[in-house]
């Protein structure tokens, strides 16, 4: 009994990491400031309306190269402090009603879904009458967020012989110039998820050259310390 409780509550993970090996790798580079920007300029004006990221402060975008002042001109909105908290005044009760389900906070999205998954889900909607909202997700099956970036993207069909997504209705973007859209919006949610794994990065590189220095050093005192012990 011990052994079927541990498969059923690994299943989700086993599900989830043979869904993973099918998606294409997210085009992304957290050293890119600028693609970081961009990213963030998307996620204020398009994802910031219904989803929070309560973990997220607006001035750590200054990790990404902006100030505090381009942070308050160009990114803050009703009375928001650069300090403040990524919060939304959507009422939690009113989302539910209007969506079927509360938006979830996106601060560690990417982390927990990872960024394939991120990446192929903001380009994996498709007309479907058949849905609440009209659209679904070749990632999200019945997914109750309808495609905010329609009008980018332009309108999709899901062929159901070759499970492809086929392009109906263009949209403001080219399906390249959509994809790098996506891909900074991906970007950006992965810094947001982890906004000192950069820094972690760097200092590790430095304790490492740090302790290659150090054990050159200790062979060499080791050397000098037993030549005359034999």
């Amino acid at each position: 009994m011990k052994k079927l409780l541990i498969i059923i509550a690994l299943l989700p993970m086993f599900t989830f990491a043979n869904t993973a090996e099918k998606l294409e790798s997210a085009p992304i580079d957290p050293s890119d400031k600028a693609s970081l920007q961009r990213g963030a300029r998307t996620f204020v004006n398009n994802c910031l309306n219904c989803h929070s990221a309560n973990y997220m402060r607006y001035n750590r975008l200054v990790d990404i190269g902006l100030t505090e002042k381009e942070i308050e001109e160009n990114l803050l909105f009703a009375g928001k402090k650069v300090g403040d908290t990524m919060s939304v005044a959507m009422n939690p009760k009113d989302a539910k009603k209007w969506f079927g389900v509360t938006p979830p906070d996106l601060t560690v999205e990417t982390r927990a879904r990872g960024v394939d998954w991120f990446y192929a889900y903001m380009r994996g909607f498709y007309k479907d009458e058949s849905t609440a909202s009209g659209w679904n997700n070749v990632v999200f099956d019945k997914v109750a967020m309808p495609h905010v970036l329609y009008q980018l993207q332009g309108e999709q069909v899901l062929n159901h012989e070759t499970h492809a997504l086929e392009l109906v209705k263009p949209g403001k973007l080219n399906p390249e110039e959509y994809n790098a859209f996506v891909a900074d919006l991906t970007n950006y949610m992965a810094f947001m998820a982890e906004p000192a794994k950069q820094q972690r990065k760097s200092l590790g590189i430095w304790v490492l050259l740090f302790l290659g220095v150090l054990l050159v050093l200790v062979k060499k005192v080791k050397a000098a310390y037993w030549k005359d012990i034999k």
